[in-house]
């Protein structure tokens, strides 16, 4: 399998993408951004969300776009669908072809990921 270089940048990352994965990521995009100030950046080939530390990524990949958060299994009670998995206390929503996610809640699980972090920490301090 060849791997291919990482985006340059967010839009590069997105203008990458095409059909389904591209509107899903468009739109947890939009609603990412328009819920709180954070850094977007490309990180480990995908989009990353910094607010005093990591809060979120959006991976599109061939046949799914995952929504993960750094402290998602605290997020369950806001979207039961998030599964936990991985350091920390991730947790991601697994999209595929035909799903959504409603925008309030993409809207309300950045809000309060971001206030996690902000009374928290860094969750990537928090776990050493």
């Amino acid at each position: 399998m060849q791997k291919t270089a990482p985006a340059s940048s967010p839009d590069a990352y997105v203008l990458a993408l095409d059909g389904w994965r591209r509107e899903c990521v468009d739109g947890l995009r939009a609603a990412v951004r328009s819920a709180s100030t954070m850094e977007e950046v490309v990180k480990w080939r995908h989009l990353v969300y910094l607010a005093n530390g990591p809060v979120l990524l959006i991976r599109a990949e061939d046949s799914r776009v995952l929504f993960g958060f750094w402290r998602g299994q605290r997020l369950r009670d806001i979207e039961p669908g998030l599964k936990p998995g991985g350091k920390y206390e991730m947790a991601t929503l697994e999209l595929h072809e035909g799903m959504a996610v409603d925008t309030a809640t993409v809207r309300r699980l950045t809000r309060e990921a971001v206030e996690l972090n902000r009374t928290l920490g860094d969750p990537t301090l928090a776990a050493k």
